[in-house]
């Protein structure tokens, strides 16, 4: 069964960090895998992916700040956050495309909450 589960979510203070990491199963292989997020009242928006051929992309508002990283081996997509702002409060989704017919998945989200 195809699944994507998310973990790493908390309250953290401004300038702190966290992790996130979502696992893949499913016995699939995977093209474009990373984050989205949507805070409340807001659209989801896009905050990382990375392709299989390790090409990355960042929204502008993370940049310098947030790093995603894959392992194919685990099929885990990663994401390193740093500096965090409270506008970065969200609810993080994990992404996963097919490789064969660019199926998208999603993770239930995790809450991430930047606040004193």
């Amino acid at each position: 069964q195809v699944g994507l589960v998310e973990s790493g979510g908390g309250l953290v203070q401004p300038g702190g960090s966290l992790r996130l990491t979502c696992v893949a199963s499913g016995s699939i292989f995977w093209n474009r895998m990373g984050w989205y997020r949507q805070a409340p009242g807001k659209e989801r928006e896009l905050v990382a992916t990375a392709t299989r051929s390790s090409i990355t992309n960042y929204a502008d508002s993370v940049k310098g700040r947030f790093t995603i990283s894959r392992d194919e081996a685990k099929n885990t997509v990663s994401l390193e956050m740093s500096s965090l702002k409270p506008e970065d409060s969200a609810v993080y989704y994990c992404y996963a495309e097919t490789l064969r017919a660019g199926i998208p998945y999603w993770g239930k989200g995790t809450l991430v909450t930047v606040s004193t």
